[in-house]
């Protein structure tokens, strides 16, 4: 099995910066979540797309060997070497045991592995070398962390969190397994998602205007490489509370093959090779092929290429250089022999279909489209089998087959994180393997007669949504006892697959305190032991809490009400807002009881708020009544069983409260004695009880293992990454010596240097060149990185001379530049009348000085460097030049900017009080004051309009064009004064 890694396109680079890997058929994890903090897997095939191959697919493959580790393509090219230290398809032992079907399968796949067992656990290991043992959950940690490490780089910057996507096949172990993993790798999961619920949010998102208030039933056929999933998905709009109307998908019908796909394809076509080898060499006495681990390696790979090229042609060459003994292979190979090797394997294509039909109480005819998905589905029989099986005209393939399920993990991911925003879409899943609940008590049928009775509550029942939160309630025990979680009727699973499936018993519950409560509340009616379970949105059953609740009367004399509350009931009933003591009591009660009102419909669960609606809310009314004795059994789920026998209660308990009421126009307000007289009020207690779990199908890893695990893991990953810093070191220092060498037959590297300082250089570089062959490879990072340091300081006086005369001309040229039109501009300013002058002497002085001071250091810099020879270090700095022209252009963009901004002075009426005219600096508002108009013009005409602000001419416009092109080419901005605006 293998994985893909989705590469985002860089325009979507902020907003899908988690990164999707697909990895094969059995997980998946993936960017992004979180741009910021997370990312999505998604497990569908041997291959992953991303990265930093050229290749959008990498293999997800691990070599691990003594000190090192591969991944990717660099693993693939070690199996051919090293078949033992390199694993792939291991995630088909994740939540496996010793005598599981699926690990002697493996074992037969891949007999080049050794496996040991687990004692404790007995589940399988690794054994790469006496000193190197890894199980399934390590193994998938690395590759969780590689694709961590891939998805940091792109996203430049941390991630913790990931959305993982898994089979919808997985049961509790597995399931646990990757959350396991995941911890070894130190990642938050936020969500295990299924690849196929995933794969149907990617095409729903991207489809969202096509989906209304009207069914559509979509199925999706997804043959990867190790197993064939096919899911019936409903799309519709439904109003929501929080948003409205909002697109909805839920899962209808599940059918699935483990078995089933393209990795069994390739054993057979690898089988098949090797028969044809074997036969060529049948007269040569030699061995059989197929105890050569290295070569059936080989025939494994070609076996994959094979196949790809038997989808699109009926026949090629598959040809092996050397595949055993230096023997060549060669043989022709047709899509007809690729059929019948594989006709069995063709058969089982419409399987799923059905199953997934009768999950889903649905016909062929209410499916309107048929999608596929998966790397497998590209086989030209699988697509012919299956347009038979489901009686259409044609498959959909408007879905890219690879990257599915790891786009709708990434949406996933970003619906779950705080740094986006995205649409609402709903998604209810639904449980594969119904879970129930099964207890034993005693029952007395006769006096004197007990017999014990076997009792079993449906706890999830199958294709029911989740996430999902149910509470049982006991009401029969007033003492310590236990119950058992088991998976329920699993009769649509063949044999083959019970077997594989595993345990069917989940967990044992023992309970410890149930009799101390009853004890210590004997005064209080028992209202049973209530069990509150939860299915979260990883599809893991959790056991929260178990309670012992409890209900009493307690009266009320009327002497306790104080003045100050029966002021204020006064108050609030002359406003019409009192309430009567029944309303209070009923208040109080529902406080009391939304304490458990999430255990059966919470806000963040969309998938359960609409079935369970009324079963969750229900309890919350009136859960006080005492329920009535239950003749078949003792437990229910509290929504399930409760709520009618509770409504019944309700009405009869609050027909006296009702009489009681008396509102604004209803019968006259009882006397004053009765009022006085208050109801009694319940009262509930609630006693935690112990429990202990005793896992049945897996046990967890337990936490010192883990924490073994996990150092492990980091040693791995500290090993390589002071692995990967060596040899970037060394990469650097073999990098600098090529080039420095390479240089100094330069001639602008020549003409700064002498003969004597080129070599000694070059003899220093060809000393570290020899030191690096013949000692480099047992140096130490600290090493590498000394003698790079050593000889960047002994070539610093060369390259800064060599940088600053290519930098002269430009910065040179910018200052000649800069002087000039300072000049222009400061004797333009002189020009201005004194009248209209807005620059003070002193500002104009000023700038003066600066353009005379800047003239002399160039002209003095000049002639200085111009009798130092180029061998010696230069006087002349572009950095002096660059702060030359930023104090210059700073004191003549103080006199623009108060040109911009600066009115005009007023002019002085004369003798008539006539006003002057106008000049053409003239503001806005001077223009509204009345003129006396030329001849030829009446009063009524409209004055010349002005300027409101004085322009600087073209003289200021030059300016500022000569300083933005300073500024591109410099790089560099000019620093504002704290008077400038």
């Amino acid at each position: 099995m293998a994985a893909t890694v989705r590469r985002q396109r860089q325009k979507r680079r902020v907003c899908w910066a988690l990164v999707a890997v697909l990895l094969a058929d059995l997980l998946a994890l993936s960017g992004i979540v979180k741009a910021s903090e997370s990312f999505c897997f998604s497990y569908l095939g041997p291959t992953c797309l991303f990265l930093r191959e050229s290749r959008r697919k990498t293999p997800v493959i691990v070599t691990l060997k003594e000190n090192e580790r591969f991944f990717g393509d660099s693993a693939a090219s070690m199996a051919i070497k090293n078949p033992k230290a390199t694993l792939r398809y291991f995630q088909h032992l994740l939540g496996k045991q010793a005598d599981n079907p699926h690990v002697a399968l493996y074992q037969a796949r891949f007999p080049e592995h050794e496996l040991t067992f687990d004692p404790q656990r007995q589940t399988v290991h690794f054994q790469i070398s006496p000193q190197l043992q890894f199980s399934p959950e390590e193994v998938l940690g690395m590759v969780l962390n590689y694709s961590r490490s891939l998805a940091e780089d792109f996203a430049e910057q941390p991630i913790k969190d990931a959305v993982i996507t898994v089979p919808v096949f997985f049961n509790q172990a597995e399931r646990r397994a990757v959350l396991q993993a995941a911890r070894m790798a130190g990642l938050k999961v936020l969500q295990l998602i299924n690849d196929n619920t995933a794969t149907a949010l990617s095409y729903g998102v991207f489809r969202r205007k096509d989906i209304n208030t009207t069914a559509q039933n979509i199925m999706f056929y997804d043959m990867g490489s190790g197993s064939t999933v096919c899911t019936i998905v409903t799309y519709q709009t439904v109003k929501t509370k929080e948003a409205g109307m909002q697109p909805q998908l839920q899962i209808r019908g599940v059918g699935f093959d483990r078995t089933l796909g393209g990795l069994e394809m390739e054993l057979r076509l690898r089988e098949h090779l090797a028969g044809l080898f074997n036969e060529q060499r049948k007269g040569q006495r030699g061995k059989d092929v197929r105890e050569n681990p290295r070569a059936m390696a080989k025939l494994l790979r070609e076996a994959n290429r094979l196949k790809t090229v038997l989808s699109a042609n009926a026949d090629h060459m598959a040809q092996i250089e050397g595949l055993m003994d230096d023997v060549d292979f060669k043989a022709k190979v047709t899509r007809v022999e690729f059929e019948e090797l594989c006709a069995d394997l063709f058969e089982r294509v419409p399987g799923p279909v059905q199953q997934a039909l009768q999950s889903a109480e649905m016909s062929l005819d209410e499916i309107e489209q048929v999608i596929l998905v998966g790397g497998a589905t590209r086989v030209p029989k699988v697509q012919e089998v299956l347009l038979k099986a489901v009686g259409k005209d044609e498959l959909g393939k408007n879905i890219n087959a690879d990257e599915a399920a790891a786009m709708g993990a990434v949406y996933q991911a970003a619906v779950l994180s705080k740094a986006f925003k995205v649409k609402p879409f709903v998604v209810r899943d639904a449980v594969v393997y119904p879970i129930l609940v099964e207890f034993t008590r005693e029952v007395e049928e006769e006096p004197g007669v007990h017999s014990l009775k076997h009792n079993k509550r449906i706890l999830f029942s199958r294709m029911g949504p989740y996430p999902q939160r149910k509470v049982i309630t006991f009401n029969r025990y007033s003492h310590d006892f236990n119950f058992h979680i088991n998976y329920g009727d699993l009769g649509f699973l063949g044999p083959e697959d019970l077997r594989v499936f595993g345990s069917q018993n989940l967990t044992t519950v023992k309970l410890k305190g149930v009799g101390d409560s009853f004890k210590k509340y004997t005064d209080y009616e028992s209202k049973g032991i209530k069990a509150h379970f939860n299915l979260d949105e990883s599809g893991v059953l959790s056991l929260d809490r178990v309670e012992s609740v409890f209900e009493t009367l307690v009266e009320d004399s009327p002497e306790e009400e104080s003045t100050l509350t029966k002021l204020g009931n006064t108050i609030s009933s002359l406003f019409g807002g009192g309430t009567t003591p029944d309303a209070k009591e009923n208040g109080t009660d529902t406080v009391q009881e939304e304490e458990e009102s999430p255990a059966e419909g919470s806000k963040d669960e969309p998938g359960e708020q609409v079935e369970f609606k009324e079963e969750a809310e229900a309890p919350v009314k009136d859960a006080s009544q005492p329920p009535p004795a239950e003749p078949k059994g003792d437990a229910a789920p509290e929504g399930e069983k409760a709520t009618e026998k509770e409504n019944g209660d309700k009405s009869e308990a609050q027909k006296p409260s009702e009489k009681a009421e008396a509102g604004p126009e209803g019968t006259p307000p009882a006397p004053e004695g009765e009022k006085k007289q208050k109801p009694a009020r319940k009262q509930r207690m609630v006693e935690e009880i112990g429990v202990e779990l005793v896992v049945l199908d897996l046990p967890d890893l337990p936490e010192d293992k883990l924490a073994r695990s996990v150092q492990k893991l980091q040693d791995l990953t500290l090993r390589d990454l002071e692995k990967q810093e060596r040899e970037k070191a060394a990469n650097s220092l073999e990098a600098f010596i090529f080039e420095t060498q390479d240089k100094l037959y330069q001639p602008e590297y020549q003409e700064v240097s002498t003969e004597e300082q080129r070599e000694e250089i070059s003899g220093k570089l060809s000393a570290t060149s020899t030191w690096l062959e013949d000692e480099g490879f047992g140096a130490t990072t600290v090493m590498l990185k000394e003698k790079l340091a050593e000889l960047r300081k002994l070539c610093q006086g060369l390259f800064f001379r060599v940088e600053e005369r290519k930098k002269w001309p430009e910065r040179l040229s910018a200052l000649d530049n800069l002087l000039n039109h300072s000049s222009m501009f400061l004797k333009g300013a002189r020009l201005i009348p004194e009248m209209d002058q807005i620059f003070t002497e002193v500002e104009m002085t000023t700038l003066e000085k600066v353009i005379n001071e800047t003239w002399a250091w160039k002209n003095a810099t000049l002639a200085e460097q111009a009798k130092l020879p180029a061998t010696e270090k230069p006087v002349l700095l572009s950095k002096d030049i660059e702060a030359k022209m930023m104090a210059l252009d700073r004191e003549v963009q103080y006199l623009l900017n108060k040109a911009k901004f600066t009115k005009p002075r007023p002019r002085p009426k004369d003798k008539n009080e006539t006003q002057a005219e106008p000049t053409l600096n003239a503001s806005a508002s001077d223009q509204g004051e009345k003129v006396i108009p030329p001849a030829g013009q009446t009063e009524d005409a409209e004055p010349i309009s002005e300027p409101e602000k004085v322009e600087t001419g073209e003289l200021g416009q030059l300016w500022l064009a000569e300083s933005e092109q300073r500024e591109q080419s410099t790089g560099q901005k000019r620093p504002l004064k704290n008077d400038e605006l």
